[in-house]
């Protein structure tokens, strides 16, 4: 039995000696107000006061049940007033959302992840003067009775404008398989590679490795300088090939970023592709296995760059979170120089390494909360504080948020939630932790209309994010109305990437009424220093 269903049982056996009536929660994500203790430590609230319990009514108590190891049925214990997971900023999700809508189609449910599209728009943080992180919360009035949104923002501060970072060692490895000979996929990762190797400085190191049915190497590890007509070469002379065998591809990229490790450089894995795997070994965690070492050892991290009309979500997705790294989609060369030039330190340095956040709710004054998007980046409450357990990759200028929809007792007035962040720095690997919290007052003014433009932003893009993927937030308006908020903002905000919400907003509604669609604007989107 492992230790989180071991900790399951412990506390469910004290809740019955004291002849507590428990109620579950269902797959929604939302809390509701039974009583449960908390006791202190690594697996109790990261920050604030310790809220009181209280009865739940029984309108709002769902039924839950789950089975033992020895099969007999218990029922479940009531859910915390905790909320834990790894950091993510990944924004894949939103730009194949642009580009399945562009294509006059609605993204599948599965690939629509809402922190990956609030990830994708400038935020106005405050950032911290060091390399950790600043903690914001704030929030507002949803149109929904009795419902606030609460926003958990996270920001690092930015790469130098002197160049002054550690040089980088990077291992391109390259899909070329059949499937990458369409418009758009290897033609594009040519192009994407050629970008970054103008920008990557003298000192700083790459490889290449090619893959189809087989993996190749087709340029070791080799510094810039003095090299860059043979790098671009290399680049230039990939034709697609045959089947797709990602883990071939990114197994020979490890061995070959360890052979060229070099110590105190940012070493990083860059793999490009369409993720149609379709030969050899498929699963993402059986594929990352392979290269534990490298990734524990020496620190590797894997930076993954989708492309192509169909594209390998999930398994791109897994491997960049399983591979400690981070993910983005390209459609074109204006959304490739935005990532392999305008946010190339992010995607080349690390702030914070296995970064996890948790919110701690006051029952006082919350009686529900539900986080919005997140669902693969969970983490027990438990091992928040447990260093050893996977978290989150965050480089320069990174902006993290999560927003919570959250329902306000009647008449509560006082605090509403501490947000803590742990991360540990990448050279010392020492933890560090930053709090934030919330009152009332801070929330008590309505969403739409107000100061807060980039808070309805984020609104707009979690509610968009939510009703592609079937959800049911409370507050949620009609898509009409919400291209219509998002026209507003881009006009107040003078923000192109919020012109281009709209317009996606815009189609994904004239989709669903079965008319027509023009394709969206061809640039890249996201906050990033």
């Amino acid at each position: 039995m492992d230790r989180r269903a071991r900790t399951y049982r412990g506390a469910l056996a004290l809740l019955l000696a004291g002849g507590i009536l428990i109620t579950g929660c269902g797959g929604s994500g939302t809390t509701n107000d039974a009583a449960v203790d908390h006791s202190s430590g690594s697996g109790g609230p990261a920050g604030g006061r310790q809220p009181s319990g209280g009865s739940a009514a029984p309108e709002q108590r769902e039924d839950a049940t789950g089975r033992a190891e020895d099969g007999a049925a218990r029922e479940s214990a009531a859910p915390d007033y905790l909320s834990t997971f790894a950091l993510d900023v990944d924004t894949a999700s939103y730009g194949y959302a642009r580009r399945t809508l562009g294509d006059g189609q609605l993204p599948a449910a599965d690939t629509v992840r809402p922190e990956e599209f609030v990830n994708s728009f400038r935020q106005g943080y405050e950032r911290p003067d060091g390399n950790g992180f600043a903690v914001s919360v704030d929030g507002a009035r949803s149109d929904a009775a009795d419902w606030s949104l609460v926003r958990v923002g996270l920001a690092t501060k930015p790469a130098s404008g002197t160049g002054e970072r550690p040089p980088a060692a990077l291992t391109f490895v390259v899909d070329i398989s059949g499937s990458m000979s369409e418009p758009g996929r290897l033609d594009l990762a040519k192009t994407s590679l050629g970008i970054l190797a103008d920008e990557l400085r003298d000192d700083d190191s790459v490889s290449l490795v090619t893959f189809s049915e087989e993996a190749e190497t087709r340029l070791p590890m080799t510094r810039l300088q003095g090299n860059r007509t043979k790098v671009r070469d290399a680049i230039e002379e990939m034709e697609p090939a045959d089947s797709t065998n990602v883990a071939a591809g990114v197994e020979r990229g490890y061995d070959e970023a360890v052979e060229g490790h070099r110590k105190g450089a940012n070493n990083r894995v860059v793999l490009l592709s369409d993720a149609l795997a379709n030969t050899g070994e498929t699963d993402a965690d059986a594929i990352l296995e392979r290269i534990g070492d490298a990734r524990e050892e020496y620190g590797i991290t894997l930076f993954g760059v989708g492309v192509g009309s169909d594209y390998g979500d999930e398994l791109m997705e897994r491997l960049t979170n399983k591979g400690d790294g981070n993910t983005t989609y390209i459609a074109d060369e204006t959304q490739a120089r935005k990532v392999f030039v305008d946010q190339l330190p992010a995607h080349v340095e690390l702030r914070a390494r296995d970064a996890k956040a948790q919110v701690s709710f006051d029952r006082e004054t919350v009686q529900q909360f539900r986080l919005i998007g997140y669902e693969n980046r969970k983490v027990a409450d438990e091992d928040f504080r447990d260093d050893s357990v996977d978290g989150g990759e965050v480089g320069p200028g990174h902006t993290v948020t999560a927003l919570y929809a959250v329902r306000l007792r009647k008449g509560a007035s006082g605090h509403v939630a501490t947000a803590t962040v742990r991360w540990l720095d990448p050279k010392t690997k020492k933890a560090h932790e930053e709090t934030g919290s919330v009152e009332t007052g801070a929330i008590d003014g309505k969403l739409w209309g107000g100061d807060g433009t980039r808070l309805q932003v984020t609104a707009v893009a979690a509610y968009f994010a939510d009703t592609l993927r079937g959800g049911d937030l409370p507050g949620t308006p009609a898509l009409g109305e919400l291209a219509d908020r998002a026209r507003k903002l881009a006009s107040s905000t003078e923000d192109s990437s919020v012109e281009r919400l709209a317009t996606m907003i815009e189609q994904a509604d004239r989709i669903r009424n079965g008319s027509g669609d023009e394709p969206p604007g061809d640039e890249g989107d996201g906050e990033l220093g």
